[in-house]
């Protein structure tokens, strides 16, 4: 009987082998039974089950709300060559003709509510005198640009219909690193093509784009998925495709989103008012490193690091200072200086609200009411150098009349910089602020807070214009 058995066992592997079809389970009472490959997936998985998204679905419910969206005009916004003039690097692209050019482009959107509102992203439209969006079944309307956010670049449009296909919209701050996505788009003109991937990250700040903290996924997406949205597993729409990082001009795995919750505040403002208003704190901020955070006596780096107010701001008039970490926005924690200015700017003018300040060892509470965003500016975000060493500069306080030109009352300019603090980024010139949050005035002072110090000092250097927090290790 147990050489049947084998026999049997025997013969059925090799038809298992050769058809591919089924698979061998053997049961505890030596039973032999055949199974569907996919059922012997389940029962091989069954302790560590793996849940795979139902794409297909998604877009067989969804894709009908995703519209191209082609151009007629003169471009005035990217160029998809490495002179692009929005202000970008070459690498991070947005896709659109170079600026006074005849321009027939092509970009994607996604209808918001049965009667004919379309996101997309601003860089699409930029610049067009006439705008046709085409349905998945073939109709084309002469859209309207309701209006336009530069700052965010996002778009409204409006066309005329009625009883049309919508998407539903979740929250992108509610997706993890990690989590499948999938993009719907008309990349190369390639209408409603569909790719996946995950969330690489969240909160990238790209150059010059200081209000939106992007999704970054590694979603195949090209010129012409610029507007699309980009989906979570229950079909939500998180995000607008919007820029991808390329050396070629094509995907290279880098895609970037603008997080749905920041698109849908543009459309209900520009839909209410016509107009986009946001919130002014006037400071300017940069990351913190973890030499700044043990010059500052912090247990770990978190928070934005205040380098400089703006005279007469909200910011002043509540008692900020630079040299202070605002580490919490009302009732939402900042992580990174890139969290700060979307977190601001999305608040209203008048609004007020309560900052968590760490200053000089503690954390203290500041009551601030928001001003209206005068320029392009909320919180400027720059970014800050460090490297090993001891101090090495050669400085002199500034004559009276350097004081004039820069608007101090006191201030060491920097002669001679070697050693840790070129490393660090100091530069001859430079005018040394502050250290360690205290005000310096004269190279005595400098020597005897150097001296004091423990293996960090954060110097407050202004530079032109600008002021910024560099951290020099001691050793």
């Amino acid at each position: 009987m147990r050489t049947n058995l084998k026999r049997i066992v025997t013969v059925l592997a090799l038809a298992g082998v050769i058809g591919g079809g089924y698979q061998l389970v053997a049961s505890e009472t030596h039973n032999v039974q055949l199974v569907e490959p996919a059922r012997a997936a389940a029962t091989t998985t069954a302790s560590n089950p793996v849940a795979l998204p139902d794409f297909a679905s998604i877009v067989a419910q969804y894709g009908n709300a995703v519209v191209n969206v082609s151009v007629v005009g003169k471009a005035s916004a990217a160029s998809n060559d490495d002179d692009d003039d929005n202000g970008l690097p070459p690498l991070f692209r947005r896709f659109a003709p170079g600026p006074q050019q005849p321009r027939q482009g092509l970009g994607s959107g996604f209808i918001v509510s049965t009667d004919g509102v379309i996101l997309t992203n601003a860089h699409v439209v930029d610049g067009a005198q006439e705008v046709t969006v085409r349905l998945t079944d073939r109709r084309e309307f002469t859209a309207k640009v309701i209006g336009v956010d530069k700052q965010t670049d996002v778009a409204v449009l409006r066309i005329d219909a009625r009883d049309l296909p919508v998407v539903k919209l979740g929250d992108a701050r509610n997706a993890r690193v990690g989590d499948w996505v999938l993009a719907i788009g008309s990349p190369y003109g390639l209408a409603n093509t569909v790719t996946a991937g995950i969330v690489s990250a969240k909160s990238r700040a790209l150059p010059n784009e200081t209000y939106v903290p992007f999704l970054q996924t590694d979603v195949a997406v090209n010129p012409g998925n610029s507007g699309g949205p980009l989906f979570n597993t229950a079909g939500e729409v998180i995000g607008i495709n919007s820029q991808i990082f390329s050396r070629t001009g094509g995907y290279q795995g880098l895609s970037f989103a603008i997080p749905i919750e920041v698109a849908n505040q543009v459309k209900d403002q520009i839909l209410a008012h016509g107009k986009v208003t946001r919130g002014f704190l006037g400071v300017t901020v940069q990351d913190v490193n973890q030499g700044l955070a043990d010059s500052f006596g912090m247990k770990h780096p978190e928070g934005a690091l205040v380098s400089d107010v703006t005279a007469g701001s909200p910011a002043q008039k509540a008692g900020l200072q630079p040299g202070d970490v605002i580490v919490q926005v009302g009732d939402d924690p900042v992580n990174t200086s890139t969290e700060l200015p979307a977190q601001i700017a999305r608040m209203q003018p008048g609004s007020h609200t309560t900052l968590k300040v760490w200053r000089k060892g503690d954390v203290r509470s500041v009551d601030v009411t928001l001003g209206s965003l005068p320029t392009d500016r909320v919180a400027l975000n720059k970014t800050e150098s460090a490297a090993g060493g001891k101090l090495g500069l050669g400085v002199r306080p500034l004559s009276p009349a350097e004081r004039a030109q820069v608007g101090l009352t006191n201030g060491l300019v920097v002669e001679d910089v070697d050693g840790a603090a070129a490393k660090a980024g100091i530069q001859q010139g430079d005018v040394i602020v502050s250290v360690n949050g205290t005000l310096v005035k004269s190279v005595e002072q400098l020597r005897d807070i150097v001296a004091k110090a423990g293996k960090h000092v954060a110097l407050l250097v202004q530079r032109d214009d600008a002021r910024i927090f560099i951290p020099v290790p001691l050793g």
